[in-house]
């Protein structure tokens, strides 16, 4: 890759760049992550506010920023798929579905350390 020579800050800098995009692209195509995202940024608040103490509130912000990595993660694992080929391949649909059983881990994952917490 053309960037993989660069070293130091400069790296860092582009790497900061490519997440950003990253983002930004995860936002424009992705209405999953989209929800996830804003779900997360009205919870945060809540979560601070409910949160006894610094090891819950992070337990319920990091329950929540799980949610938001793994759709990222699934959101990647989806366009790679679909660049391969719009053909219908078994594979392809396991890879997507995998994906998919991972968001609803993590989803279930933060449903559960909520309730604990919470309850």
């Amino acid at each position: 890759m053309a960037y993989a020579q660069h070293k130091g800050w400069r790296r860092l800098v582009n790497a900061t760049g490519y997440s950003w995009a990253g983002l930004k692209a995860a936002w424009r195509n992705e209405e999953a992550f989209r929800q996830e995202a804003l779900l997360c940024a009205a919870l945060v608040p809540l979560a601070l506010w409910l949160g006894d103490g610094a090891v819950e509130q992070a337990l319920l912000i990091g329950s929540l920023l799980l949610v938001v990595i793994v759709e990222l993660l699934n959101s990647g694992i989806e366009a790679v798929v679909d660049r391969i080929g719009q053909e219908r391949h078994e594979l392809s649909g396991r890879a997507k579905d995998i994906g998919s059983a991972a968001v609803f881990a993590a989803l279930l994952n933060a449903a559960i350390i909520w309730l604990l917490i919470l309850l």
